[in-house]
C-alpha cells in the first residue's frame, strides 16, 4: 500500500504572515484591556449614594 506523502518529510511550515497575524492579535489582546482600564481610571467616580450625614445634620 503506497502513501501519498513521504513519512520523513514534515508538513509545510505556516506562512510568515500567519505568524505575524498571531503576534499582532496576541499583542492587541494584552494591550487593549490595559488601555481601556487606564482611560477610565483617570476619571473621578461620582458618588451616586445620597449623603446621609448632611441630611441628618440639616434636620
Amino acid at each position: 500500500m503506497d502513501s501519498s506523502g513521504s513519512p520523513g518529510k514534515p508538513a509545510d511550515p505556516s506562512p510568515r504572515w500567519s505568524d505575524l497575524l498571531g503576534t499582532a492579535i496576541a499583542l492587541l489582546t494584552l494591550t487593549i484591556p490595559l488601555l481601556v482600564i487606564g482611560y477610565y481610571s483617570d476619571r473621578p467616580v461620582q458618588n451616586l449614594a445620597p449623603d446621609l450625614t448632611s441630611s441628618v445634620l440639616l434636620e
